[in-house]
């Protein structure tokens, strides 16, 4: 698959409103969660269907902390109280859109991230039925497991209140991630907030530049320091809505594309393709295999990505499909509901 994003300046990174009073939390690595209510909640409906977008990971140089939400695609989850159901358990009654996974909660990310969405609530009196719908293929590239614990977590919450905040719901969805593809957040968390995130951990803890930077220069080679340069061009680059900027930066990672690419039939002949045909840059989705590339121009989007699917079919033998998509802004929500 190849996306062409088109690029709205300027593009910010998601906020917390400003008049939320406590502070915007930080998400960070190992973060463990916990019951946030002593008194059990009661449903506010019988059943919901909710939605998380895909997302695109790392963007060049910011592997495993950098991550964006892709516009009109994604999973669905509908979730609804059963009496049939064990209080306190989710049961998987149906999954479309793929054959390869587990209905079993314990081992879907769906069902993962609502059994710990549950705990946080404290639920223990009502059992939930869950049907997840794969809007996403799996192993694509586009956080196809990220989307449904996003969807999944954010269903739970709602029908109970939506008392969690999207901090709570990205650690919800950060459990469920750790069974399948690691403890990192670059696909979670923009599948629960939307937009483009940067995730960063910032400890109680004091370390002196000069010291902390002799280590790094005995222990880090050059392409390490180059990446850890361009991750933060990329990231001023979307703060200021430089679209040059931003595609100069995706396309410089020297550690993990390089690797990755020679995997990828053609990967590097669509990557040269689109830059030749006028993207601001191109990197791998992800892990891939999708492609996505940096554009301004709808229109124009059209045109690359019709270049990158032919450099899929000449160089790599591989059929792909061309989208232009914008990011989307909102991450997981509520789309349907049926009252009490």
């Amino acid at each position: 698959m190849a996306i062409c994003f088109q690029f709205q300046s300027p593009l910010k990174p998601i906020n917390f409103p400003v008049s939320t009073p406590k502070k915007v939390p930080l998400l960070r690595c190992k973060a463990s969660f916990s019951t946030t209510t002593t008194t059990e909640l009661e449903p506010v409906f019988t059943s919901v269907k909710s939605f998380a977008p895909a997302t695109v990971a790392n963007l060049g140089p910011g592997f495993d902390f950098l991550g964006a939400a892709v516009d009109g695609l994604g999973d669905c989850v509908s979730l609804s109280i059963d009496s049939s159901v064990t209080p306190g358990h989710v049961s998987i009654s149906e999954i479309s859109g793929s054959s390869k996974l587990s209905p079993n909660p314990l081992f879907n990310c769906a069902g993962i991230a609502a059994i710990v969405t549950m705990k946080m609530l404290n639920i223990r009196s009502f059992g939930l039925s869950l049907k997840l719908e794969k809007g996403l293929p799996l192993g694509s590239g586009l956080g196809s497991s990220a989307a449904s614990a996003a969807a999944a977590a954010v269903a739970v919450n709602e029908l109970f209140g939506a008392k969690l905040g999207v901090d709570q719901l990205v650690l919800a969805g950060l459990e469920s991630e750790a069974k399948v593809s690691g403890y990192h957040a670059d696909n979670i968390a923009p599948a629960v907030m939307g937009g483009t995130v940067f995730h960063f951990g910032h400890p109680e803890f004091e370390a002196p530049t000069k010291k902390m930077r002799a280590v790094c220069l005995r222990k880090l080679g050059c392409r390490t320091m180059w990446n850890c340069s361009q991750a933060g061009a990329l990231v001023a680059s979307v703060l200021e809505g430089d679209v040059v900027g931003l595609g100069k930066a995706m396309s410089s990672d020297k550690i993990v594309e390089p690797k990755r690419a020679p995997l990828i039939p053609g990967m590097e002949a669509v990557k040269k393709a689109a830059i030749k045909a006028g993207a601001f840059g191109c990197t791998i989705s992800g892990a891939g295999p999708t492609a996505v590339a940096v554009i301004d121009n709808e229109e124009k989007g059209e045109e690359i990505g019709q270049k990158m699917v032919e450099a899929f079919l000449e160089e790599g033998n591989l059929r792909s499909v061309a989208m232009v998509k914008r990011l989307d802004r909102v991450g997981a929500r509520l789309i349907d509901s049926v009252p009490r």
